[in-house]
């Protein structure tokens, strides 16, 4: 083998990583972009109550993190680990299940998804906050055009600003709680690992999302239809818990500034499957809100890859 076929072999490499952990991260968010529909079928009957979807699916991740903490015998975690995992618990395993899962009982999933459209860019912001980062001037306006357009969006869904509904400051809650979330589950993950954060997250929360599902059972006993349930078990077990495993496994491959753009395409899919799984109308109205949104949080998402350290 000559030098230039090991160079050639060589600067391959990059290229095979970023596929990689694109390819994982484009598995992660398909994953999550039925969460919002499925949601949508558990709680549309009343068949089950948002309190159970919410905390429910929470307890059943909960025994399966559980599971692979134990086989694969994981430390604890140490010191203000605990207080992190608690911000990631109240963010992710119950701020935005919660949250969604009350909003969806009257807001379509389609609508849901342009709304949830903010989360990167909310994410984004988190971040900058958190750790202290000067991004560029453009990443705060990207930041404010996008919840400037999702508020439009959904003030004009709505029939005007007076007509915002009650289902959408439960969404626009859960995008805060869940930013939170996930921010500051990616700078613990740092010292914790990805899927291990996650997992002891929901092993955190287990006591009270126990309490609150035993709740929901005696104020409102389950009485789902298989669909339902099979909703419901999509939900435990591939959006509160195997989704975090391809979504981290991408992050950790990176590179993380690439991958994390693939989760803006996860409204787009999960106004797609909205329409085809629940038959939702799609108009004008909610691609464009959609497209703008999307749009903002992309601008703001690379404003800040890419200007890091300025004023």
């Amino acid at each position: 083998m000559t030098d230039n076929d090991t160079a050639t072999l060589d600067s391959s490499k990059p290229l095979l990583t970023s596929r990689a952990g694109i390819g994982w991260g484009l598995l992660g968010v398909t994953a999550f972009s039925f969460t919002m529909p499925f949601t949508r079928i558990a709680v549309e009957h009343g068949n089950m109550s948002p309190l159970f979807v919410g905390s429910g699916r929470a307890v059943i991740a909960a025994l399966l993190a559980a599971a692979a903490l134990l086989v694969t015998r994981q430390p604890l975690p140490r010191g203000r680990q605990w207080a992190q995992l608690a911000v990631v618990a109240g963010g992710v395993v119950a701020g935005f299940p919660l949250l969604t899962s009350f909003a969806l009982i009257t807001a379509p999933a389609s609508h849901g998804a342009v709304v949830v459209a903010l989360l990167p860019a909310a994410t984004a912001v988190a971040a900058v906050l958190r750790t202290g980062e000067r991004p560029a001037r453009l990443f705060w306006f990207a930041a404010a055009l996008g919840a400037i357009a999702a508020i439009g969006f959904a003030a004009v869904q709505g029939g005007g600003l007076a007509g915002l509904h009650g289902s959408d400051a439960l969404l626009f809650a859960a995008v805060i709680v869940c930013a939170i979330g996930y921010a500051e589950g990616g700078l613990l993950s740092r010292s914790l690992g990805s899927w291990q954060t996650i997992s002891w997250a929901l092993v955190l929360a287990s006591p009270l999302m126990i309490l609150l599902t035993g709740v929901a059972i005696a104020q409102h006993p389950p009485t789902a239809t298989p669909v339902e349930w099979g909703a419901f078990a999509y939900l435990a077990a591939v959006s509160m818990f195997l989704g975090f495993f391809a979504w981290y496994r991408g992050l950790a491959i990176g590179p993380m500034a690439q991958v994390s753009q693939v989760q803006l395409t996860q409204p787009v899919m999960t106004i797609l499957w909205a329409g085809l799984l629940l038959g939702e109308r799609i108009g004008w109205p909610t691609i464009l809100g959609g497209v703008a949104v999307v749009g903002c949080a992309l601008l703001a998402v690379r404003a800040r890859n890419s200007g890091r350290g300025g004023r």
